[in-house]
């Protein structure tokens, strides 16, 4: 159900997006994302065995769509890899998902490690699930776009403000006079 409406909801900025799949799983998230038209696709998973699955299914999800999306699973420390930095080669993202176990507290330094980062390109959009009845805190970089309850689950989605250190808009300031 929150897969479907998560989706529903993402599926006009799906097509050609940048997609980064934070705490990936078995990656149903970034395989939904590649069939709905995403061009680019990053799982991050820090079990092992679990990112090698991932891995699996990307591929055989990725290898049915035309054109093939680029697909990338990394088995890394999540906070630490974002932490890392954006590499000047690297595009950002449109779309984050982010679904974390409830119980690992990683959705602060996550969140953090994300902005910091500079991982999102102009007006991207971060959807964390969390468990409804404990939604994540926010610090006051990030906006709050939405916010849904799916039963015992709740997803929030969030964009970073111009004005916010590590926000998305990457325009130099005009200077000078008009003219």
């Amino acid at each position: 159900m929150v897969r479907a409406a998560v989706m529903n909801r993402l599926a006009p900025r799906l097509q050609g997006c940048h997609w980064l799949d934070l705490c990936s799983g078995s990656g149903v998230m970034a395989c939904e994302a590649i069939e709905r038209g995403a061009s680019r696709v990053v799982a991050i998973e820090h079990h092992r065995g679990t990112a090698a699955i991932c891995r699996v299914n990307l591929d055989s999800t990725a290898s049915g769509v035309e054109p093939t999306p680029k697909v990338q699973v990394v088995s890394a420390d999540l906070v630490r890899w974002l932490s890392r930095g954006r590499p000047s080669e690297d595009p950002g993202f449109d779309l984050v998902y982010f679904d974390p176990p409830y119980a690992a507290k990683l959705y602060g330094p996550g969140l953090e490690a994300l902005r910091c980062g500079a991982w999102l390109r102009p007006g991207a959009l971060v959807i964390c699930e969390h468990a409804s009845r404990e939604p994540p805190s926010l610090d006051g970089c990030w906006d709050l776009i939405d916010r849904r309850r799916y039963g015992s689950c709740g997803v929030l989605v969030l964009s970073l403000p111009e004005h916010c250190p590590g926000g998305t808009d990457s325009r130099p300031p005009q200077t000078g006079r008009a003219g």
